[in-house]
């Protein structure tokens, strides 16, 4: 599963110069080419539950205020924001007995904070003992030296 921090609902309308090819799932969704990745490494058919980004969550909790559903609660990121990320994240695993969630963009990115808040409440939620993060950074190799650079990695 694939968490995109951007405001765009899909990848559909987004440059491929900024932001790489769009994958197609079976069921037409246009999602990140990372799911068609996932989809033959893990020999499992992605949809479009397996792939979401800030604008569709933002769309679908707005639905649901103009619709009543909040029964006129001032809505915010935290529950109901979060509520959906988690879950859109419990759906997308229904039926398999783990799910890798990747959360796209950068962890000190503003943008992908909803997402964080969210895994965070479900390790709480569901318990430590059936979850785990990892982060995941580039170390680069440089040639002219012959070793890795890890300086960038120790400030952070």
């Amino acid at each position: 599963m694939k968490l995109d921090p951007y405001i765009n609902v899909d990848p559909g309308t987004m440059s491929p110069i900024q932001h790489g090819e769009v994958f197609v799932t079976e069921d037409g969704a246009e999602t990140d080419l990372d799911l068609g990745h996932y989809e033959r490494f893990i020999r499992t058919k992605m949809s479009r539950r397996n792939n979401f980004t800030t604008g569709r969550i933002y769309s679908d909790v707005l639905r649901k205020e103009r619709r009543g559903d909040y029964l006129g609660a001032t809505v915010q990121v935290i529950p109901h924001i979060t509520n959906a990320i988690k879950e859109r994240v419990l759906e997308g695993g229904e039926g398999h007995d783990v799910v890798l969630v990747e959360i796209g963009g950068t962890v000190g990115d503003i943008e992908s904070l909803p997402f964080l808040e969210a895994i965070r409440q479900m390790a709480v939620e569901i318990g430590r003992e059936h979850t785990l993060f990892m982060h995941l950074t580039l170390v680069p190799y440089m040639a002219a030296s012959g070793e890795v650079k890890t300086n960038r990695l120790s400030t952070l």
